[in-house]
């Protein structure tokens, strides 16, 4: 599986943005993918938006409101669409993804996100 995310840039305070994340290979592998994103300076990512193995939508509590995760399954695509954007949301946006192919999850390139207030 090959994650290809796109979609960053920069954005003023109370803007949005639409991540995309196109997945390649065997897209019926796929038990999860989702959203997680890296701040400056910081070593962690943190989840933003997971499709888990339900197929729901599901949000850490801290992000729930302003980031809604979607797909286009015929497009084997994610999407992340951001409102309300705040400076403290500027990070690297990567895509994940765990399959039954193997134990270590897949992950994107990564797509900056700038938010400037």
């Amino acid at each position: 599986v090959q994650l290809q995310a796109s979609g960053g840039g920069v954005v003023q305070a109370g803007g949005s943005l639409r991540l995309s994340c196109v997945a390649s290979g065997t897209f019926s592998s796929i038990n999860s993918i989702g959203w997680y994103r890296q701040a400056p300076g910081k070593q962690q990512r943190e989840l933003v938006a997971i499709f888990g193995s339900s197929g729901n939508p599901a949000y850490p509590p801290s992000m729930k409101g302003r980031f809604t995760i979607s797909r286009d399954s015929a497009k084997n695509t994610v999407f992340l669409q951001m409102n309300n954007l705040r400076p403290d949301d500027t990070a690297v946006y990567y895509c994940r993804a765990e399959t039954s192919q193997r134990a270590a999850p897949y992950w994107g390139q990564g797509t900056k996100v700038t938010v400037s207030s």
